[in-house]
């Protein structure tokens, strides 16, 4: 029995090695050389991880990676250096839109980008965000909505939903007394300096593909040097939002997608022949 196991074994190999099966037109996954093999430091089911991906995919995809810099402020986002195979800057609790403006105007051939969560860019960091943006500085600012903070306990952040329970609002968020949610992306779009911006998500394979996309888009539109690219990505916090990570996809798609609605806020317009490199 064991010899004819043996035997069937050994013809499956030949036959693999015949036929070249495993070939390199054949993968259809690689890891990104942009990103490296770190263990995952985030909990299970996060989107920061798939978000790391795609900035990787994208920057082997353009081939920038010798041209590509990144800024971490703190918060989860602060693990982002640990992961990706390019230069990366640390900058204080939301400043690092101040921060990737001024290595942006040193090193202006440079590919420059902010990784931020909802609580460094939409709470102490405010005003260099709004500020960064109506400059219209040549940047892309990645943007990781979960409405919440997430690496300091899970207070609520200025992009809570209303009713939605934090270790600082227990009973949920009292618009009466806590004041609305903000809409960053919406607030952003309206700025003169802002040149592309858009909601997206990573929480299945067609959102995956459409966060690809912005990404690309926010380091492709660096080269036209019109202005601010802004892509939020609206993700979940299974672990502050006390929830599996199966659980904690389907609350966001069912509370915050209705209000933080995906899509496009604000492109450029592509008809333009100066443009055209964007499509």
């Amino acid at each position: 029995m064991n010899e004819k196991r043996m035997t069937e074994e050994q013809h499956f190999e030949e036959m693999i090695a015949e036929e070249s099966i495993c070939i390199a037109d054949n993968l259809v996954f690689e890891k990104p050389e942009t990103l490296l093999d770190t263990p995952m430091h985030y909990c299970p089911g996060c989107g920061h991880g798939v978000a790391h991906r795609l900035i990787a995919e994208a920057i082997d995809e353009l081939g920038i990676q010798d041209k590509t810099i990144g800024v971490a402020p703190v918060g989860c986002s602060v693990l982002a250096y640990q992961y990706l195979n390019i230069d990366m800057s640390e900058a204080a609790h939301g400043r690092a839109s101040a921060v990737a403006t001024g290595i942006k105007r040193v090193l202006p051939d440079k590919y420059v980008f902010s990784y931020q969560g909802d609580g460094d860019l939409a709470a102490i960091g405010t005003g260099e965000t709004l500020h960064t943006c109506n400059r219209g500085e040549n940047i892309l600012i990645i943007f990781i909505n979960n409405g919440i903070y997430g690496m300091t306990g899970g207070q609520m952040a200025p992009t809570t939903l209303p009713g939605m329970k934090s270790t600082t609002t227990p009973f949920g968020r009292d618009v009466k007394i806590m004041g609305n949610p903000l809409k960053i992306t919406e607030m952003i779009a309206q700025l003169p300096g802002v040149y592309y911006c858009t909601r997206v998500a990573v929480n299945s394979p067609v959102n995956v593909r459409k966060a690809k996309k912005a990404i690309l888009n926010g380091f492709k539109y660096q080269d036209h040097k019109k202005g601010l690219s802004f892509v939020e990505i609206v993700s979940n916090c299974p672990s502050n939002w006390k929830m599996n990570p199966v659980e904690s996809n389907k609350w966001m798609e069912e509370n915050m997608f209705p209000f933080y609605t995906l899509g496009d806020m604000k492109v450029p317009n592509l008809n333009l022949p100066s443009e055209s490199k964007g499509e």
